[in-house]
């Protein structure tokens, strides 16, 4: 099953994911952006969020 993961030296904090996917995402106390529930959004909630990132830090992972 493939899950969400951002990475964290391309993420600038826009904070999109976490508007997008409110359940997956959160910003961490650096202001980065990371996965507290792989399975918090279904998966078209997710590839949104993802394909909204303007840095491109999130991706699937397998």
């Amino acid at each position: 099953m493939a899950v969400p993961v951002v990475d964290p030296d391309l993420c600038t904090g826009c904070e999109l994911c976490t508007q997008t996917a409110e359940n997956t995402f959160a910003m961490n106390d650096d202001g980065i952006a990371e996965v507290i529930n792989p399975t918090g959004d279904d998966e078209a909630t997710i590839q949104e969020a993802i394909d909204q990132c303007p840095a491109e830090a999130i991706s699937w992972q397998e």
